[in-house]
């Protein structure tokens, strides 16, 4: 049976269409995707992101254990800030991505997508470093985003200045949001400017109430999942079980400005090392022919299948048909032209640049 965050009752009240995702009951949508869509690239949109998991690392030997689990570096991560990394397989696959926020130099959080929480707590469990503790804290926090360029300016209606973090990926610890203690965050998933906010389960109502409430003039809405997608797909962020998964490594799709190889070890490196420089990658395209790609398409070229997509659909603020797809590398140029086959169709696309919208 699906679980539902503490803001259940407020998405039935306030009209949102309920739908199971990862293990939880949350809204595809209020009023519709194309709206809410817009809404965070012109003005803000609200999110309920409680489904996100959040493990706590301490202990003297924290940073090693992140340095052996993930692929990315944080030797040098600084209090306040955020660092987003790949957890690899010993074969090099994508166990998840999570974030990583730096409490101090003894205290982690790592946010991990909802999907992974059981099979990342064990995986994360089984290879602790020293002398290093592992809490899962996600039953006991709830996590909202606004999103969007009037942010900023909504928060400030409610929150101390001193309380904003100034720089993307930072945060501020035991910041107060209409009157709520919280950690506040500068980080997003949509291509737009906002912040994620995460606080205790029994206080998440009281802070969408206020969010919503001191938004709505301007303009504000609450979205769901579906506006989500379409969001991050729109500024190219790739997704974990579509972009990634546990067969395709993070040098393969795209990521490997999160993948430090210097480092002495980390799980999966060895796999890396071993499977040499990539023969595919991620790249975009712009579907210039009739018709809406998705994912798990054969993408042609020359009558020969050269990869698949891995995201796609209508995206409104660009107001096109995108996707995602991992490609033959020699077909990865800007300007290549390919046939997407969906349901007995050939649709004409581009190889076009990402990500396809930019702050």
């Amino acid at each position: 049976m699906e679980q539902k965050t503490s803001l259940y009752d407020l998405h039935q009240s306030s009209g949102g269409k309920m739908v199971p995702f990862a293990g939880y009951l949350l809204p595809i949508q209020y009023t519709g995707i194309m709206e809410e869509h817009m809404a965070v690239r012109e003005a803000a949109g609200l999110f309920d992101v409680s489904h996100m998991g959040e493990i706590v690392l301490t202990g003297s030997d924290a940073v090693q254990t992140l340095n052996h689990l993930l692929s990315n570096d944080f030797t040098e991560l600084a209090p306040g800030r955020v660092r987003y990394s790949p957890m690899l397989n010993h074969n090099g696959g994508v166990v998840d991505d999570l974030l990583v926020y730096c409490l101090d130099k003894e205290n982690y959080w790592l946010v991990v997508n909802a999907a992974n929480r059981e099979k990342d707590v064990a995986w994360i469990a089984a290879n602790l470093v020293g002398n290093t503790q592992m809490e899962d804290i996600s039953d006991s926090i709830e996590q909202i985003a606004i999103q969007g360029p009037k942010s900023q300016e909504i928060l400030e209606k409610i929150t101390d200045t001193k309380d904003i973090p100034e720089k993307y990926y930072s945060f501020i610890d035991n910041a107060v949001v209409a009157g709520i203690p919280v950690l506040l965050s500068r980080t997003g998933y949509t291509g737009s400017a906002g912040f994620e906010i995460y606080c205790n389960k029994e206080d998440a109502p009281a802070l969408w109430r206020a969010l919503l409430e001191k938004g709505a003039l301007l303009g504000l809405v609450p979205c769901g999942l579906g506006a989500r997608d379409t969001l991050r797909l729109e500024a190219s962020m790739p997704l974990y079980g579509h972009e990634m998964n546990e067969e395709i490594s993070p040098l393969e799709t795209g990521l490997g400005f999160a993948v430090k190889m210097g480092k002495s070890d980390f799980i999966g490196k060895a796999a890396l090392e071993k499977k040499g420089e990539p023969t595919i990658t991620r790249v975009g395209l712009k579907v210039v022919g009739r018709g809406i790609v998705r994912e798990d398409c054969p993408v042609y070229a020359g009558g020969v299948q050269i990869g698949k997509t891995t995201s796609g659909t209508h995206l409104p603020y660009l107001q096109g048909a995108y996707a995602m797809a991992l490609l033959d590398k020699e077909f990865a140029a800007p300007g290549t032209q390919v046939l997407v086959h969906v349901r007995g169709r050939e649709i004409e696309a581009e190889v076009v640049p990402m990500p396809f919208y930019k702050l």
